[in-house]
């Protein structure tokens, strides 16, 4: 279900952003300062292990930082790859679950990445420790994970919530994002809907089913790495747009 979502959310995610190309930039200048100083100047060489559009890939690579990037949404990788071409990127792009990343890429990075709250999209601990055995194999003895996650413990769970998006301008008129959140238990079903207004009595609207997450908190997230090998584990709160959690293999 979720790479269905994301196929149809594909066409749509950059209207996410209030600015996706500024996004790019302040996403990749935030993130490298955590690999500098976490991983020292000569990690470069990165694996995006749930890469979307290429929001976090792209402005990496436009750094200088070599970038391997997956997802398991093929329409994403499609939109994430186009948009490399025409920076003239070269990010090698290819479809994998985060629980399958050793036999698709078969080679070890200096850090490994997956943000946007890509890994509660795991829907137990033991998917997401599996997730994490990966991580750890796909890193060279002196590198390590960066994740980005939601803060779980410090949000207010429970129901039916509604949660407001943007509103863009674009040629044929203004289009309308916005989530539903539907809560059961530690779980919550995601849905999008996406409202393209054109100046008409009536709008057409896309919805778009099955984004659904994991409620596990960070405290959790670090032991499941800790379990997974990495030596150090630490969560910074300030650094990116959500909690980071950092996993040191050494």
């Amino acid at each position: 279900m979720t790479e269905a979502y994301y196929d149809s959310l594909a066409p749509y995610y950059k209207f996410i952003y209030q600015d996706w190309e500024a996004s790019v930039k302040r996403q990749a200048a935030a993130l490298d300062s955590v690999i500098r100083e976490f991983f020292g100047p000569n990690a470069r060489h990165v694996l995006d292990a749930a890469c979307g559009i290429g929001t976090q890939s792209i402005g990496l690579a436009e750094l200088g930082y070599a970038l391997t990037a997956s997802d398991i949404s093929a329409a994403a990788i499609e939109q994430a790859r186009t948009a490399a071409a025409q920076r003239g990127l070269n990010v090698e792009f290819c479809r994998a679950d985060m629980r399958q990343l050793w036999p698709v890429h078969q080679q070890q990075f200096d850090v490994v990445m997956a943000c946007d709250n890509a890994v509660p999209h795991l829907l137990s601990e033991a998917e997401i420790y599996q997730a994490f055995e990966q991580f750890f194999h796909c890193t060279t003895p002196e590198g390590g994970c960066i994740i980005s996650v939601r803060d779980y413990a410090s949000m207010q769970r429970g129901g039916t919530q509604l949660y407001p998006r943007l509103t863009h301008e674009v040629e044929a008129g203004r289009l309308v994002i916005f989530d539903l959140w539907e809560f059961e238990g530690d779980y919550y079903d995601l849905t999008t809907y996406i409202v393209e207004d054109k100046g008409q009595p009536t709008a057409q609207a896309s919805v778009v089913r099955g984004g659904r997450y994991y409620c596990v908190t960070i405290a959790r997230l670090e032991e499941l790495l800790k379990q997974a090998g990495f030596q150090r584990v630490l969560a910074l709160a300030e650094r990116f747009f959500q909690p980071l959690i950092i996993g040191l293999k050494s």
